[in-house]
């Protein structure tokens, strides 16, 4: 699963904020790695060196094999919230759109036929 981090001209790209990124992206999807192609993460921040509430934004973008991109975003004071907030997002998409996936049609029916 490869993974692009961009920023706006407001946010430093460091080596340190792309292996911090990293870590959540993978702890947060790997599971479903084998269906990702690639992550791209956005981030921007609204308000640049003004200070304010919910102004750092990330947008994640998960590129599926054989399917639409998955997006998620959130909003936070902080980078990190917002990277964060974004993953968990996005887990729980990917765990609603790939679990269909391994849904097996035909499996046995919790419906007893009694009333």
């Amino acid at each position: 699963m490869q993974i692009q981090i961009n920023t706006d001209e407001n946010i430093e790209g460091s080596e340190e904020l792309s292996a911090h990124i990293s870590t959540e992206i993978h702890t947060r999807l790997d599971r479903y790695s084998e269906h990702i192609t690639r992550i791209e993460v956005h981030l921007s921040d609204k308000n640049a060196d003004k200070s304010g509430a919910h102004d750092k934004r990330c947008l994640i973008e998960a590129r599926i094999e054989g399917r639409q991109p998955e997006v998620a975003s959130d909003e936070a004071d902080t980078l990190e919230g917002a990277w964060s907030g974004a993953a968990k997002k996005l887990q729980h998409v990917l765990e609603t759109t790939l679990g269909k996936l391994n849904h097996v049609k035909g499996a046995d029916t919790i419906r007893t036929g009694e009333l």
